[in-house]
């Protein structure tokens, strides 16, 4: 037994080694050099002092902020209601089932949705609103991204409020609260640690996002994922997007800390 946990420990810390430590380090190592791959600081100067990557790190915390709000105010109502179904099973299996789609499929389904002889702009025009320019927009573009957000902001909350004993409800009618306070009071703070989970699985990924901001911004979106992207394939300046790149990560590793559970010591 012992044998076989110690091979399972040494292929764990080789991946992890080779596939999450070994990038990272690479990445760091890259940022230090310009793209006549010479020594320097001017990457991370240029970082701080340009209003261009500056306004880009706002509006990839900006859209990650709504884009997660609009999910959780989403999610945590079906989530609560689908934990009162009889087949919760099934109906949560339902909505984690367009995750199962790949994302390229997804997004161009929405472009077609979208579009000028979309389905969204033939509906408008049957009230004679006229076509509208719905595609390329911020909205379609959180919109979009809320969407294919949605069953990982629903998954950990409904576990979360799944995982509530109904005896503590029980008791909290017993002792006189109401409904809503039942909610405020108990289920509410349970599920707190679910809710956690959730902004993490979908604000991380939303600052990160360059696929969604060509097909469905139309380049009118900018992200740091979008900037990363082209200073790797379009400039070919790669130590600044490896700079970028190690923002990223920073931005990701305090948003984590940040929603990190803290256990209280007896």
């Amino acid at each position: 037994m012992r044998k076989l946990s110690f091979q399972l420990s040494v292929a764990y810390y080789f991946w992890l080694v080779l596939f999450v430590i070994a990038p990272v380090l690479l990445i760091i190592y890259q940022s230090f050099f310009d793209y006549r791959r010479h020594l320097t600081l001017a990457n991370y100067a240029a970082y701080f002092t340009k209003w261009t990557y500056l306004k880009m790190t706002f509006n990839s915390f900006l859209y990650a902020f709504w884009i997660t709000l609009t999910t959780f105010l989403i999610s945590y109502p079906t989530a609560y209601f689908l934990t009162k179904l009889k087949h919760k099973q099934l109906w949560l299996m339902l909505v984690v089932l367009p995750t199962w789609v790949n994302l390229l499929l997804k997004a161009y389904a929405f472009i077609g949705i979208f579009s000028i002889n979309g389905a969204v702009n033939h509906f408008l025009h049957f009230f004679g609103l006229g076509p509208k320019q719905i595609l390329f927009t911020d909205f379609s573009f959180m919109f979009v991204t809320a969407y294919i957000e949605l069953p990982f902001m629903i998954l950990p909350i409904f576990n979360s409020l799944d995982e509530i004993n109904p005896s503590l409800l029980n008791a909290s009618r017993d002792l006189g609260a109401n409904m809503l306070q039942t909610f405020l009071k108990v289920v509410l703070p349970l599920s707190i640690p679910g809710v956690r989970s959730g902004i993490q699985a979908v604000f991380i990924p939303s600052l990160s996002l360059f696929m969604l901001t060509r097909l469905i911004g139309g380049n009118r979106v900018i992200t740091l994922g979008t900037a990363i992207e082209e200073h790797f394939l379009v400039t070919q300046n790669w130590g600044m997007g490896s700079v970028i790149d190690v923002f990223l990560i920073l931005f990701m590793l305090l948003v984590m800390r940040l929603t990190k559970e803290h256990q209280v010591k007896a």
